[in-house]
């Protein structure tokens, strides 16, 4: 049986990459998203499934006038700095605006009784792997400002479950993809992720990509990621709300879940993908290894499919080929 979300959800960062996808997912649902977003990383025509809310979540007076206005039973939490490079370079500026700000909605969520609290975390929490697939359980370990402003985020939901508030926290691996439809998509500026910058690159939109660093403890020295379609991931979201709001118990909790493909690909071989499937090869250099970058990131998403039912359908080539459809549309 699937059970309907309540109306409204109160989506941050909902003008976003994700979080756009996720308001659509919602809103075919036959649920009611609100985007709350401060365009400065998202876009207005991104924001086609529900009313726009101008703000931040920092802004603990104006998130309050949101929640009287709008009353969500439920918060799916996507705002934030996203870029491991920048966080290294500017620190404080991504533990206050991803860590800090995220308490006062957390705090808002428990005063005003929300029901469920989907986060948007990132496997990065993990720092270095132990084991060649990352559960759960492995150690909270960030060696970047991004991981540790999630993981502050990620504490703040335990602390806050023990006030009632149902939280989940969603550890994505590496989003990809674009809607199927052709009316969302990856817009990143600057764009820092492996496969936009790559099929640009293949397209002739952009200089050659550099592979940062080929010296890795990997079978071709390049790193090792698992990457995951974006409506996939957005799939996720909704069944987690679900998940949290039909438990049998009445007190709060806080549950995390890897989002992944549990099969990993590296950088290289992504590049030749790319390059069989647009039909030229992706130009690309050698070049440094970035700061706060893991060897290899590869989860496993057995609590995923056993508590949430959910299951990723889009593999790479799929990833791949919706890429290049939006990456060629954005030029039209």
């Amino acid at each position: 049986m699937v059970f309907a979300i309540p109306k409204p959800v109160l989506v941050t960062g909902g003008a976003g990459y994700i979080g756009s996808h996720v308001c659509k997912a919602l809103a075919e649902a036959g649920a009611q998203p609100v985007c709350l977003d401060t365009l400065e990383k998202g876009h207005d025509w991104a924001v086609r499934w529900g009313a726009l809310e101008r703000g931040d979540v920092g802004d603990a007076a104006f998130i309050d006038e949101v929640f009287r206005r709008h009353r969500p039973r439920v918060v799916i939490h996507l705002a934030g700095y996203i870029e491991v490079g920048e966080s290294v370079a500017q620190p404080e500026r991504y533990l206050h605006n991803n860590a800090a700000k995220s308490r006062i909605l957390i705090e808002a969520a428990v005063r005003n009784r929300v029901e469920a609290f989907v986060f948007s975390s990132t496997c990065a929490v993990y720092g270095l792997p132990q084991s060649e697939r990352l559960s759960e359980e492995h150690d909270i370990a960030p060696i970047n400002p991004y991981a540790a402003s999630k993981a502050s985020v990620e504490r703040a939901l335990d602390a806050a479950a023990t006030r009632g508030l149902r939280s989940a926290s969603l550890r994505y691996f590496n989003a990809t993809g674009a809607d199927a439809e052709g009316e969302i998509g990856e817009a990143h500026d600057p764009e820092t992720h492996l496969l936009p910058l790559a099929v640009d690159a293949a397209l002739g939109l952009r200089e050659p990509l550099v592979v940062h660093g080929c010296d890795y403890p990997t079978p071709d020295g390049s790193c090792v990621r698992d990457f995951v379609h974006v409506t996939d991931l957005a799939d996720a979201h909704l069944r987690a709300v679900r998940w949290l709001l039909h438990r049998n118990s009445l007190v709060g909790c806080h549950q995390a879940f890897n989002l992944g493909s549990g099969t990993g690909y590296s950088v290289r071989e992504v590049i030749a993908a790319i390059g069989r499937i647009a039909g030229q090869p992706v130009p690309h250099n050698s070049g440094p290894r970035r700061p706060g970058d893991s060897p290899q990131l590869v989860g496993c998403i057995t609590k995923a499919q056993r508590e949430l039912d959910w299951l990723p359908s889009r593999g790479l080539e799929t990833q791949i080929e919706d890429t290049l459809r939006w990456r060629r549309s954005m030029q039209r």
